[in-house]
């Protein structure tokens, strides 16, 4: 916890069940990590009753009253534009000024990913954020980036997210070399469109220092084919969710068939402890927590319809972060990539 000097602002009011997801996320956190501070930005009125039932919470936070929320629909150039008072807003602007360590907030992700581009602003030599997280494989976490922010993506965009994606990984999953894939539709040269069959070409050619394994198809993802996977935010928004959602699936058809007859049930408490190690490992939940990769501040999503332990987990992945110090990290990969390199990478760079 050395790194953790400043408490975390949170955005009471983002998200479809805040404020109480984000208040008993914060409280759930608290009860394992008692150094833990935290800032709530918000309509005092509506949280601060609900704050004050938890006495070890109450002690632990500050509420810094927001009249305004950005709605779940709200374009975000008119957040931006408007939301200069907004409990997002706020989150975000004590991070950039120094007065909390990282902003973790639930509410609307265009409009938090513009409203933290201009606040914090972008690392040097970044063109874009990435919203980028980790997800279960069958050996190893993998590096997942684009999930959203950035629906239309040029080359340029992609090789600087497999670099991004190459930093991350080494900074917060330990690997010396990590693999980067480049989601296709395919893994021939021909397939795909012309941005991801520039980058590919680019990223092949060896003038990025990153060990590139090739295309990847959406199978490779949970196969753990690669450490990283770059994609745009359109695809990869959709390939999460579809993860995510055939996860509760497999939940849901698991719970039905053991509660159908009574050898089922009895077949269930046999198999209970080793169905609960293999649901854990894959629940939605654990999975919540997505930084915007490239700011020059943590800055982390949290699923819309987060509940409490989800909210929790998004604000476990902000406190690792920002223990971790990985934007000096992902700096240093950076400058480490461009040294000596090709004029496309000091161009990138």
């Amino acid at each position: 916890m050395a790194g953790l000097q400043l408490p975390i602002a949170l955005d009471a009011m983002g998200g479809d069940k805040a404020p109480e997801s984000v208040i008993q996320g914060a409280r759930l956190m608290l009860k394992q990590y008692p150094q833990l501070r935290f800032q709530f930005y918000g309509r005092e009125p509506v949280i601060a009753p609900l704050i004050a039932r938890h006495r070890a919470l109450a002690a632990a936070s500050d509420i810094i009253h927001a009249d305004d929320v950005v709605a779940m629909d709200e374009k975000p150039s008119v957040a931006l534009r408007t939301g200069r008072k907004s409990s997002m807003r706020l989150a975000l602007d004590a991070v950039a000024d120094g007065r909390a360590c990282a902003c973790v907030s639930a509410g609307n992700t265009g409009a938090l990913m513009a409203t933290a581009k201009f606040a914090l602003k972008t690392l040097p030599g970044i063109y874009r954020p990435a919203i980028t997280a980790t997800v279960p494989s069958k050996s190893q976490p993998v590096v997942l980036l684009d999930m959203g922010a950035n629906i239309d993506c040029t080359s340029d965009n992609l090789v600087q997210f497999a670099m991004m994606g190459d930093a991350y990984a080494r900074a917060m999953l330990g690997l010396t070399n990590p693999k980067i894939g480049l989601l296709n539709v395919g893994s021939e040269d021909m397939k795909g469109h012309d941005e991801v069959k520039d980058a590919h070409k680019v990223l092949r050619s060896g003038s990025i220092p990153v060990n590139y394994y090739g295309f990847v198809e959406g199978n490779d993802i949970l196969e753990g084919t690669t450490d990283v996977v770059v994609t745009d935010g359109f695809t990869g928004n959709i390939a999460l969710k579809t993860a995510e959602g055939a996860s509760r699936l497999i939940y849901g058809a698991l719970k039905e068939a053991y509660s159908s007859s009574t050898m089922a049930k009895l077949g269930y408490l046999l198999a209970r402890p080793a169905i609960r190690i293999a649901l854990r490992r894959f629940d939605p939940r654990k999975l919540n927590g997505a930084i915007l990769l490239g700011l020059n501040g943590i800055a982390v999503k949290s699923h819309g319809g987060a509940d409490a332990k989800s909210f929790a987990n998004a604000i476990r992945v902000a406190m690792q972060l920002v223990e971790q110090d990985v934007n000096a990290k992902i700096t240093e990969e950076l400058k480490r990539a461009g040294a000596g390199q090709t004029p496309y990478l000091a161009q990138v760079l």
